[in-house]
């Protein structure tokens, strides 16, 4: 699954610290303003997700999902938190 694949990207990004990364910016070495940094952008996105599903505006709003997943993601591995840890809690709430 794609997002599998981008996760597991997300957590190299993380630990090696390419060059050039937009993950490797975001989750700095100092915790508290990867934190920091990680939770605005969240916050960010999901304004504008907000923003384009009260506009109607279904590209828009397929872009702003994607960036708010992708900066969730970067979150959960950032917190080292599997992403078959976030599968099995779907998996929980569906029953």
């Amino acid at each position: 699954m794609i997002l599998e694949e981008v996760y597991e990207i997300i957590k190299q990004r993380i630990k090696e610290k390419p060059e050039g990364s937009y993950v490797a910016r975001l989750t700095t070495d100092d915790k508290k303003l990867a934190i920091n940094k990680i939770c605005e952008k969240i916050g960010e996105e999901a304004t504008e997700l907000i923003l384009a599903a009260k506009d109607d505006k279904k590209d828009e709003i397929i872009y702003e999902a994607a960036d708010l997943i992708f900066h969730t993601m970067v979150l959960l591995a950032y917190k080292n938190i599997e992403f078959e840890e976030l599968l099995k809690e779907f998996e929980r709430r569906k029953k």
